[in-house]
C-alpha cells in the first residue's frame, strides 16, 4: 500500500507506513498556523505587499524522516506532532530549578543532551531551547508561496526582493542590480567577494555555508541518501527526490491549463512546460557581454564565451555564472575572488 496526503496542492506519498503519513499531516497542520502568522504580520505592515510567487507551493512542506525527540536530561519523549514537540521543551524551561553561580547570582541551566549553557532567567532559557529544536527556522511562513522564514524581517525582505524596478531605489555598482531597501543591497553585494577558500582546491566561495557544500559535493564520497528500490545513492534529497521520479510509472505533474495534455516528472520539468508554453518564455535571455549575441540557455552562452572571447572561468571554478540585470537579460556575473586564511570552524 501507498500512504498519499490529500492536502491540497502536496501530492506528499509514503510507500512504507502509516506513521510518515500521520508525522507529515501533522506538520500541515504547523505549517498552516506560522502562515496564518506570516498573514497577521503583512495585515500589520500596509506599506509591505503580497508576495507575487506562484501558490502552488503554499502547501509543500519539508519532509520530515523522523519523530521529533526531546534531548532534555531523564527525558527522551519522542513526538510525532511539532507544535507537541515545541510546547513539551517549552515546559521544561518552566521546571528548571535557578543554580547559585557565586555568592549573589543564580542562573538557570540548559538540561539539553550535550549543552552547558546557562542564563540568568527562564525567558532566555525558552529562548535558547528554540536553537535546539530547530523552532526557531520557523518563524513564519509565507500565507502565498508557503516558504518558511525564521522571522518577520526575512519574510519582509522576501516581499521587498520582488519589489517593483521603479521603486528599487538602491543599485549595486557591480552587476547594476536594484533593491528596495540599502540592506538588501548590502547583503547581496557579500556575493561579489569570495572571501573563503578551499583548503583542498583553488575555489573560492563567498560564504562558509556555500564552501562547506562545495567540500561536500567536490571532496566527498559520502552518499547519505540511498534509494529503497536500487542500489542508487546520492548527496541531498533533492537529488534522491528526482531518481524516486524515475520508479514511478504515473507522472507525479500534470498541466492544470484546459486542453493540455503535458506531463512531468519533476516539478522543475513542469514549471518549465508552463513558462515556454503558457507564459511564453520562449526568447533568449542569456546575453553575452562582448557582442550582444543572444541564447535562450546559459550553458550555450558558456561555449560561447570560451569559443568565441577565448574566456576562462577562474582556477577552482566548475562554470561561470550568470546574473539577472535591469534590463532582463541575464550576463555574466562579476566575482572579486579574494582569499583569506581559512579556520577549522568553517569546516
Amino acid at each position: 500500500e501507498e500512504y498519499t496526503c490529500l492536502w491540497q496542492e502536496c501530492g506528499f506519498c509514503s510507500p512504507e507506513s502509516p506513521a510518515d503519513l500521520v508525522r507529515h499531516v501533522y506538520f500541515h497542520c504547523y505549517h498552516t498556523k506560522l502562515k496564518q502568522w506570516g498573514l497577521r504580520a503583512l495585515r500589520a505592515q500596509p506599506d509591505v505587499s503580497r508576495c507575487q510567487l506562484d501558490f502552488q507551493s503554499r502547501n509543500i512542506i519539508p519532509e520530515i524522516q523522523e519523530n521529533f525527540l526531546c534531548l532534555w536530561e531523564y527525558c527522551e519523549r519522542s513526538f510525532d506532532n511539532p507544535e507537541w514537540f515545541y510546547r513539551h521543551v517549552e515546559d521544561h524551561s518552566f521546571c528548571s530549578e535557578y543554580k547559585a553561580a557565586g555568592k549573589e547570582n543564580h542562573v538557570v541551566l540548559c538540561g539539553w543532551k550535550d549543552c552547558d549553557c546557562s542564563f540568568k532567567g527562564r525567558c532566555k532559557l525558552r529562548e535558547h531551547l528554540r536553537s535546539h529544536t530547530q523552532e526557531s527556522t520557523h518563524g513564519c511562513c509565507c500565507p502565498t508561496c508557503g516558504g518558511m522564514f525564521a522571522n518577520n524581517t526575512k519574510f519582509f525582505d522576501h516581499i521587498r526582493r520582488q519589489t517593483a524596478l521603479d521603486q528599487q531605489r538602491f543599485q549595486c555598482s557591480h552587476c547594476s542590480k536594484r533593491f528596495a531597501t540599502e540592506r538588501l543591497l548590502r547583503d547581496h553585494m557579500r556575493n561579489h567577494v569570495n572571501h573563503y577558500k578551499c583548503p583542498l582546491c583553488d575555489m573560492t566561495c563567498p560564504l562558509p555555508s556555500s564552501l562547506r557544500n562545495h567540500i561536500r559535493f567536490r571532496h566527498s564520497e559520502e552518499r547519505p541518501f540511498k534509494c529503497d528500490y536500487c542500489d542508487y545513492s546520492c548527496k541531498n534529497l533533492i537529488d534522491l527526490r528526482k531518481h524516486l521520479d524515475t520508479h514511478s510509472k504515473e507522472p507525479a505533474y500534470r498541466c492544470e491549463f484546459e486542453a493540455c495534455s503535458f506531463t512531468a516528472r519533476s516539478l522543475c520539468s513542469i514549471k518549465l512546460h508552463y513558462r515556454k508554453v503558457h507564459e511564453g518564455d520562449s526568447e533568449p535571455r542569456y546575453k553575452c557581454h562582448v557582442c550582444d549575441k543572444c541564447f535562450t540557455r546559459g550553458n550555450n552562452l558558456t561555449v560561447h564565451l570560451r569559443k568565441k572571447h577565448q574566456f576562462k572561468w577562474p582556477s577552482g571554478h566548475p562554470r561561470f555564472r550568470y546574473k539577472e540585470h535591469e534590463d532582463g537579460y541575464m550576463r555574466l556575473q562579476l566575482v572579486r575572488y579574494e582569499s583569506v586564511e581559512l579556520t577549522e570552524q568553517l569546516l
